[in-house]
């Protein structure tokens, strides 16, 4: 049974939005060991107690995952601020660093002279439905 220090393997299917946005399906089990933070909490929280070969289908809220979106995160910079500049589109993921931490962030809006970036993780805000299924505990 899973519980405090367990090392379980499990495989998983994730749906967003209704769409699959990752699974284990030939990469094999994701490995974590339970308490210690390595997963999503709300996640974490619906695995304790389960045993090899138990299925769950687990819905996350946004608070138990990757958080709420945060106004905070999302900043206007200068277009020269940011390399490739002109190539990029809305969408797009792009890379930033302030010396010790690298960031990614989504642009939002392109406009004359600034760009629009979203710091928020891409999951925010998003209820996310794992399929689960317990490989292995040790």
């Amino acid at each position: 049974m899973i519980k405090e220090g367990s090392k379980a393997k499990f495989d998983y299917t994730l749906t967003v939005d209704g769409k699959v946005a990752d699974t284990s399906s030939g990469r094999g089990p994701l490995e974590y060991t339970h308490g210690a933070g390595m997963i999503i909490p709300g996640l974490e929280k619906e695995l304790a107690g389960m045993n090899v070969g138990d299925k769950k289908t687990v819905t996350v809220k946004p608070e138990e995952g990757y958080g709420l979106v945060r106004e905070d995160a999302i900043k206007r910079v200068p277009k020269e601020a940011v390399s490739n500049a002109e190539e990029l589109k809305v969408g797009d993921m792009v890379g930033a660093s302030n010396g010790e931490h690298t960031f990614r962030a989504i642009v939002k809006e392109i406009g004359e002279k600034e760009i629009t970036l979203d710091f928020n993780h891409p999951l925010a805000g998003k209820e996310l439905v794992f399929e689960v299924e317990i490989k292995e505990i040790n």
